[in-house]
Formats: structure tokens, sequence, C-alpha cells
């Protein structure tokens, strides 16, 4: 899922930013799938090399790959757990 995604699901479409710093915050407490979330570009929004290499690690150990721009196939991998506002 993207980041704007999951806030729009949570009922905040202009919360992406706040996604971030929940998923940050509360991910090891909660045991979240933080890795699984990415930018809306399908992107891994870390800027410090370590911190991109775990999470592209993680998305590949779980067959997720990454093209040569760094990029994920959101048209592939994009989870959509709600097809129609009626089941929102």
């Amino acid at each position: 899922m993207t980041y704007g995604q999951i806030a729009a699901y949570a009922g905040s479409p202009r919360g992406a930013r706040q996604v971030v710093r929940i998923l940050h915050s509360m991910s090891s407490k909660h045991d979240l799938p933080w890795h699984r979330v990415v930018n809306s570009e399908g992107k891994i929004g870390f800027k410090d090399e370590g911190q991109y290499n775990h999470q592209q690690h993680l998305l590949l150990s779980e067959g997720v790959l990454l093209n040569e721009k760094g990029k994920i196939d959101l048209e592939l991998y994009l989870h959509q757990p709600f097809t129609t506002a009626e089941e929102l």
C-alpha cells in the first residue's frame, strides 16, 4: 500500500505524512508491516541508505521486485483491500 492510500482508508486523505510518523513510531511496538508501505510513486521513502536497503531486502524476501529505477510496479503489487466505496 501507499502512505496516502492508508491515510485515505483511515478517513484522512491528506494525512500521508501522519501515516509515516505513526509507522515510524509504532511499528516495532505493534509489529506493523511497515516495510510494505511505499510512496505514491512506488518508491521506498527512506533517504538513509541503510534503512532503504533494509526495506528493499524485506520486500525482496517477500517476492516484491523493484525496477532499475527503484520503483515497485504498483499495478502488480498494490494492495487494495476495498474495491468500492460501499465496502469502506
